[in-house]
């Protein structure tokens, strides 16, 4: 099967740095993972299932104006539909190798990435519903998943206490934060196209007072995990990691607050790198000091 460079453009395989911290903040908080299940845990979701519903969801979406990581993205073809599905069984069959709990999972991961994205039922077109789906799988859906994976048949032994449900928590608090953001610029797009999203719910400045709550309900669920573990050095390195972040939303919301243009592309991206690049900093912190 031929796959083109539009198709290899709209997999968007850096995206899946944006989510690295699930995985980093998972395999901090367990000791002694073997580096095969690892390397297989990362390679199911960081290069085939997440890259799959990037290519599920530009197929179906066909966007005419800048997404996530590609200015003018180009045009769709019939391969990106058929490369994203392969990817998907792929992870599937990998997840085997895990165990069958983490193939359903992985399964059911893509499953509403299609629910999200198909013309059928196209879950982006509701505000909260699409919300949730995302807060809910993209966070702690997936911290859980990545997590019983690394921790492999011990899970079954040491049980789930509640600093593992808080730990989803936070993940989803941070992916939830970022979502209408990653939306403020395309307004006309998405309205022209019928998806009423959580950003233009919102509008402009309710999209940052919006995701300026949901990462501080993080903070704070970060603030219990750490105290309940008795490892508050970890909570204040988060702080410091979050504070730059912390300068550039602000700095970006009195910018929209002025003018709405500011509201574009380019800043969409620098929040986003500016988050990823502090957040990889805190988790790989956490990983290097387990």
């Amino acid at each position: 099967m031929f796959v083109s460079k539009s198709t290899l453009a709209h997999l968007r395989f850096v995206f899946s740095i944006f989510l690295l911290p699930v995985y980093l903040f998972a395999y901090s908080q367990i000791n002694d993972v073997p580096a095969f299940r690892a390397i297989l845990v990362f390679v199911i979701w960081y290069v085939l299932a997440i890259p799959a519903t990037n290519g599920y969801n530009s197929y179906f979406d066909k966007d005419e104006g800048s997404i996530t990581l590609l200015a003018k993205p180009p045009a769709v073809d019939k391969s990106l539909y058929y490369v994203s599905i392969l990817m998907e069984l792929t992870a599937f069959l990998l997840g085997l190798l895990i165990s069958l709990w983490f193939a359903l999972a992985v399964l059911i991961y893509g499953v509403m990435s299609k629910l999200y994205s198909h013309p059928a039922m196209r879950l982006k077109k509701y505000p909260i519903i699409s919300f949730l789906t995302v807060f809910f799988f993209q966070g702690a859906f997936m911290y859980w998943v990545i997590y019983g994976g690394l921790a492999g048949p011990v899970l079954l032994y040491l049980g789930w206490d509640s600093s593992v449900l808080i730990a989803g928590g936070i993940c989803s608090c941070l992916i939830g934060a970022s979502y209408p953001l990653t939306q403020i610029y395309q307004h006309q797009e998405d309205s022209k196209r019928g998806d009423h999203t959580l950003s233009l719910l919102l509008g402009y400045n309710g999209s940052f007072i919006f995701s300026g709550i949901v990462f501080a309900a993080g903070i704070v669920l970060c603030f219990f995990y750490w105290h309940n573990l008795g490892e508050m050095k970890n909570f204040y390195v988060f702080l410091a990691c979050s504070f730059p972040i912390f300068l550039f939303f602000n700095y970006w919301f009195f910018g929209v607050m002025k003018n709405t243009s500011a509201a574009n592309y380019q800043n969409v991206m620098r929040m986003n790198f500016i988050s990823a690049v502090f957040m990889l900093l805190y988790f790989g912190y956490l990983v290097y000091q387990r």
